[in-house]
């Protein structure tokens, strides 16, 4: 096999105000206390002498340039999101922000927020809206059934309720 590897799909641009706080505080995080942590600690195992063998040389060179290269990716993806800070008109159906109770074919009832691809987190019931979940259940209102392939695995979901209200802990700073 190559190593050239085909360019992942591209993401959806849309993300809620929490989720570009968390970003900003990341961005702001690498730039004003991780890279120059690593920058100071490169400078200090160079000052050692030779580079070539030097471990914490070479090691903080690889970290700086992860650093930089996740800097540049958060920077290039500001320019593109779409901060949707608003419910849509028709609450009776979902969109993205919703959150959205849903019960399995199984009796069991699960949670779920439908918020950007740089945000989601499965622990906490967040799912990205490019998700096959997600993409199945944009536009459907309460009590309409869905039928997500997962795998050779089909899953039955009803809606029990749709709702837009924002959790304080996820109020703007």
């Amino acid at each position: 096999m190559g190593r050239n590897r085909l360019p992942s799909p591209k993401s959806s641009a849309y993300i809620t105000p929490s989720g570009a706080q968390r970003l900003r505080e990341e961005l702001d995080y690498l730039w004003r206390v991780q890279r120059p942590q690593v920058t100071q600690a490169v400078s200090e195992a160079a000052a050692q002498g030779d580079r070539s063998e030097n471990a914490e040389y070479i090691y903080g060179k690889k970290q700086l340039r992860e650093i930089d290269r996740r800097i540049r990716f958060l920077q290039k993806r500001f320019d593109d999101l779409v901060i949707v800070d608003r419910a849509p008109e028709d609450t009776s159906r979902i969109f993205f922000g919703a959150r959205v109770r849903l019960e399995s074919d199984a009796g069991e009832v699960l949670e779920y927020r439908i918020v950007g691809a740089d945000e989601f987190d499965l622990k906490q019931g967040l799912i990205s809206i490019d998700s096959p979940l997600a993409r199945a259940l944009l536009k459907k209102s309460v009590d309409d059934e869905i039928t997500v392939t997962v795998g050779h695995a089909q899953m039955t979901y009803t809606i029990l309720e749709i709702n837009y209200t924002r959790r304080s802990s996820e109020k703007m700073k």
